[in-house]
């Protein structure tokens, strides 16, 4: 008998929940096994809103995961810190709530952070070889496309992430560090069978 499939996700902003619904969708997760936390309305910092989410989230999740499949998918930007340190600041918000922190071969949790901001990632995914040369992690990107663009460019992003998702030998050999950790941190959310 199968267990029902649920996956919580807590995202920082509405272009961070259009990627992981649009990768959960193309990873055959349907609608009612996507179950997202509240984000701001563009009242307060999102990234903090993670932060403050993401301990109940993992108690949550690692409680009801002895019933059912459940699993937990937690984005955030990194903006100017490292990818590191933001796993470490998510981690030290267990350990200050009395929980142990991200045990990766036990627990159905990913971080996905991408260093700098989303559109980082939606440029380099969406860009040819010669164009991904150029987009670097370290600069902020954000402001050169309309929200609309970027919000069309998304889709497209979703796509190839997928697909280097599902084809490790079709990423580039350049591929940015916060992506080549994504793809490690993604396959501990999603059920086996997917």
């Amino acid at each position: 008998m199968n267990r029902r499939t649920s996956i919580y996700i807590v995202v920082e902003d509405r272009r961070h929940q259009s990627f992981i619904r649009g990768f959960l969708k193309r990873a055959g997760i349907g609608p009612k096994e996507m179950i997202f936390a509240p984000i701001p309305d563009g009242q307060g910092s999102g990234k903090q809103s993670v932060l403050n989410q993401f301990p109940d989230q993992v108690r949550l999740c690692r409680r009801r995961n002895n019933r059912a499949s459940t699993s937990l998918i937690a984005m955030m930007d990194a903006d100017e810190l490292t990818v590191d340190r933001v796993l470490n600041y998510l981690d030290e918000k267990l350990t200050s709530t009395g929980q142990d922190r991200i045990d990766r071969a036990r627990d159905p949790i990913s971080r996905v952070i991408p260093k700098r901001n989303i559109e980082t990632w939606i440029s380099y995914l969406i860009s040819n070889q010669a164009e991904r040369a150029d987009t670097n992690e370290s600069r902020d990107i954000k402001r050169t496309k309309t929200k609309k663009e970027w919000d069309d460019l998304t889709p497209l992003a979703v796509e190839a992430f997928f697909n280097w998702h599902r084809f490790p030998a079709d990423r580039p050999a350049s591929l940015l560090d916060s992506l080549a950790q994504s793809f490690q941190e993604i396959p501990r959310a999603l059920p086996a069978d997917r």
